[in-house]
């Protein structure tokens, strides 16, 4: 690894969602979900770069013209393989180290994504993250997954099954023994809430999020005492 990799943050979002269609133009608080996660992420010290990486089609013209409205950048790939689209967009920003993000996450917490990055360039393993209450404690939708550009230059060679390409990093999670898979709990105990579900997946997960009292610029711990 580089004495100073570049980070790049690749944010997937798309508009044809099955359970909830235009989900990354849907308002939160007045406000589309897709401007509360690029805002958050923008927030994260470490990063070098964002990118949100969207699928070129017709439908999702519309997102990449709200991008460019917004001036945030933008890569358009493949819509099927989310694998494909990863690795072009990460070339195409020079990306040493990738920090994936998904957009249905508007809680995103910028300083989740600066302890992921930190516990990777201290520990070096292969892959990190801190996303998933999965052997952590984390709330799920705080924080990030994050991987060399080599290795994800090697998942796109290695991943084969269509499941393996539409989700980018099942490779890593359906072959376990053959990576260095790290993760860990958060440095603040309040925030050790692996019961809390943050992210937006279906109707019933906007309309209870969008009951809440949040504003873009919340923090992690701010979120965790309303969620109560």
């Amino acid at each position: 690894m580089k004495d100073n990799p570049k980070i790049v943050a690749i944010i997937q979002a798309r508009l044809g969602s099955s359970r909830l269609p235009l989900k990354s133009l849907l308002s939160l608080r007045d406000i589309p979900i897709i401007n509360w996660v690029t805002w958050r992420v923008s927030q994260a010290k470490h990063l070098d770069q964002y990118i949100v990486a969207i699928p070129d089609t017709q439908l999702d013209q519309v997102l990449a013209d709200h991008l460019e409205r917004l001036r945030v950048p933008y890569f358009l790939g493949s819509e099927n393989d989310l694998l494909d689209r990863y690795i072009q967009a990460a070339r195409s920003t020079s990306a040493d180290l990738v920090v994936r993000i998904c957009a249905d996450n508007p809680l995103i917490w910028w300083q989740a994504i600066d302890q992921l990055i930190e516990h990777f360039l201290k520990h070096k393993p292969d892959y990190a993250y801190n996303h998933i209450p999965r052997n952590n404690l984390w709330p799920d939708g705080l924080g990030a997954e994050i991987l060399s550009f080599g290795l994800l230059e090697d998942l796109g060679r290695m991943a084969k099954l269509s499941s393996e390409r539409e989700h980018c990093l099942n490779y890593i999670w359906n072959h376990p023994s053959d990576f260095k898979i790290s993760t860990f709990d958060p440095d603040d105990k309040f925030l050790c809430r692996p019961d809390l579900k943050l992210d937006i997946d279906t109707v019933d997960d906007f309309q209870r999020l969008a009951q809440l009292p949040i504003t873009p610029d919340i923090d992690g711990p701010e979120i965790v005492k309303i969620m109560g």
